[in-house]
């Protein structure tokens, strides 16, 4: 019975943790890779977290009217491998935004290229998550 108890526990495991896996989203199933956007605004917020790192940015337009952008960057690891820190982005920072547009969100996008008020520019995307090459 042991025996037995133990394969199910081992394969509920297994199709649980299988779930998070396809649940994860492809570049395509979310941006559109012909769209482009470029954005300069102020960050409002930042979220290191897995399996995305996100943050907001609020982008005036001509009328003065704001809009925060909800930008999409690559995991904590593969962003950390080209230089980024959780500290990179801080609340209140000026940045110059370059990206893939959502398919259906206006003020969404999955972010490239960012660039800091210093004139770091940073690659905010990962080699492996099939986005269009630029």
């Amino acid at each position: 019975m042991l025996p037995k108890l133990g394969s199910i526990v081992a394969m509920s495991f297994l199709g649980l943790s299988g779930a998070n896996v396809l649940a994860h989203h492809s570049f395509s199933t979310e941006y559109d890779g012909t769209k482009t956007f470029s954005v300069k605004g102020t960050v409002s917020k930042v979220e290191w977290t897995n399996p995305h790192v996100r943050f907001y940015v609020d982008v005036a337009d001509a009328s003065g009217k704001v809009m925060t952008w909800n930008m999409e960057l690559a995991s904590p690891s593969a962003l950390a491998r080209n230089g980024w820190t959780s500290r990179t982005l801080k609340v209140g920072d000026q940045v110059a935004v370059e990206g893939y547009a959502a398919k259906v969100a206006p003020d969404r996008g999955n972010a490239r290229s960012v660039v800091t008020s210093d004139g770091r520019s940073l690659f905010g995307g990962a080699a492996d998550d099939n986005a269009p090459a630029k």
